[in-house]
């Protein structure tokens, strides 16, 4: 019988593709673990693919899950676009120009969704987007030369001048290969981590976040690499150099040579790494400014799966 697929099951999907398991996905969404396994079983079938990986671990996204999932996280979108509009005028923005900042590691995973759909809805408006490493980027918001820019926003070196708005909140976990010896284990410790070598990611102020955690649990982690490339953390924790203490939204579950790459939940509390709009206190943002605020706005909470 052939069916079509339905809104729904796309948002049970990116449910259970976002949190790793439909137990999970359940009480995220209060809705009954059966009626979301029977709707990932229906589209898997009306796609012909296989979206997840089962295991006693949970759900892991296949490679054709991972590119499903952006294409869903589109329709998604979409569908935000069309039901409840993207900016509070009816009319978009003839002309105008917008700068924005981004850093490296931010705009790899947020810019281009969001740059999407500003261009579709204000295609008048002249964009430009600078990219450099945050303390440059705050530099450039304080003396006016960025309108507003999208950055690890919990983190800030000039927090006192910088207004920031959070568009997700993601919770760090453990980075490990699948044979390393912790990975039998659904949750670790930070005592447990720091008996293993580290790799750690120097970019976007993540690595101060972690410093200070190890600091407060007086725990001095063995580091065998610290580096600003995102790719090569997750190659040499793929073939069991070390682990990483990496947020959420950076997470991929494959390296460039297909080495696997587990996670586990960190069983203390550890701040989430936050990712947001950052802009001069005081200032008085212009229209063009205050149409990207919305997309954005939009654009994260299509990103987050509703019943």
């Amino acid at each position: 019988m052939n069916r079509h697929i339905t809104l729904k099951q796309f948002r049970y999907f990116l449910a259970v593709a976002e949190s790793d398991s439909v137990a999970a996905a359940s009480r995220m969404l209060s809705i009954a673990q059966s009626a979301i396994t029977k709707s990932v079983l229906e589209l898997e079938d009306e796609l012909g693919l296989v979206l997840f990986e089962r295991s006693p671990k949970g759900m892991r996204l296949t490679p054709e899950g991972h590119r499903f999932q952006v294409k869903a996280r589109r329709v998604i979108g979409a569908v935000a676009d069309a039901t409840r509009g993207v900016y509070p005028s009816a009319t978009p923005l003839a002309g105008g120009a917008l700068t924005i900042g981004v850093t490296s590691l931010v705009a790899g995973y947020y810019l281009s969704e969001v740059f999407a759909r500003f261009r579709r809805t204000c295609p008048g408006v002249d964009l430009k987007v600078v990219e450099d490493a945050p303390p440059f980027l705050e530099h450039l918001l304080i003396n006016g030369e960025l309108d507003i820019a999208i950055m690890v926003s919990n983190a800030l070196g000039e927090p006192q001048a910088l207004m920031a708005e959070t568009l997700t909140r993601s919770p760090n976990r453990v980075w490990m290969a699948a044979d390393h010896p912790l990975a039998p284990q659904s949750e670790v410790s930070l005592a447990e981590c720091v008996q293993h070598d580290l790799v750690v990611l120097q970019a976007d102020r993540i690595e101060v976040l972690m410093r200070s955690v190890w600091a407060r649990h007086q725990l001095k982690p063995r580091t065998v690499l610290r580096t600003s490339s995102l790719e090569a953390v997750r190659s040499l924790v793929g073939v069991g150099a070390g682990l990483a203490v990496l947020p959420d939204f950076l997470y991929r579950p494959w390296t460039l040579d297909a080495e696997h790459v587990e996670v586990r939940t960190l069983r203390d509390a550890v701040p989430t790494v936050d990712v947001g709009l950052v802009w001069r206190r005081g200032s008085q943002p212009r229209a063009e400014v205050l149409e990207f605020i919305e997309v954005a706005r939009d654009q994260s909470r299509s990103r987050r799966p509703v019943a």
